[in-house]
């Protein structure tokens, strides 16, 4: 499930999907109607990737609560969004029961609740990706120790200084720079 492509924009309801980068704008298209327009920069977007939820302890990504979410229904859709409060309270503390429940608002569970019962419905809640992902992560870390106990250890090169050398009397070489030393005679003046 990749869920840095479906957006939330701010002043409008629903969730969007990306449909392609425009010169100054990103066009999407609404999950709720099909309808594609485009979002510029002064609005406030932001992809389900990046909110997360926070918790006692720490910030709880977006995903891994929907995710908490589909398998406490395994895979139903959940109640409705403007259902009771308490009951909604309730329903966000069975499936994350250490979130804060001082920043985390009743606004905030509807919205949490209506965008997995619209990405439910538009089947694009998949979490079979993250176990395969794990997997290809772990075939790829086993290659690269194979790779390292293999290969030979090769320690870089240590850069060679150059010798100073003394040519004439108050001129001194030290690799490419040379410094020249001149002893000023003074004159005594007969004053």
């Amino acid at each position: 499930m990749d869920l840095s492509k479906i957006l939330s924009i701010s002043g409008k309801s629903g969730l969007f999907q990306v449909v392609s980068q425009l010169k100054n704008a990103v066009l999407v298209e609404s999950l709720l109607d099909k309808k594609r327009f485009p979002a510029f920069a002064h609005e406030k977007i932001s992809s389900l990737e990046e909110i997360a939820v926070f918790t006692a302890t720490e910030e709880k990504p977006l995903k891994e609560i929907l995710k908490a979410i589909y398998d406490k229904l395994e895979g139903k859709p959940a109640l409705d969004a403007k259902s009771d409060n308490k009951l909604l309270q309730e329903f966000f503390l069975e499936v994350v029961p250490d979130y804060n429940s001082e920043r985390v608002y009743i606004s905030d569970i509807r919205k949490i609740i209506s965008w997995y019962n619209l990405l439910l419905e538009h089947q694009l809640l998949d979490f079979t990706e993250k176990e395969e992902e794990k997997s290809e992560e772990e075939k790829s870390e086993e290659k690269k120790e194979e790779t390292a106990e293999e290969a030979p250890v090769v320690k870089p090169l240590a850069k060679k200084k150059k010798p100073t050398e003394k040519k004439a009397e108050g001129e001194v070489v030290s690799g490419k720079k040379k410094e020249t030393a001149v002893k000023k005679k003074t004159k005594k003046n007969p004053l």
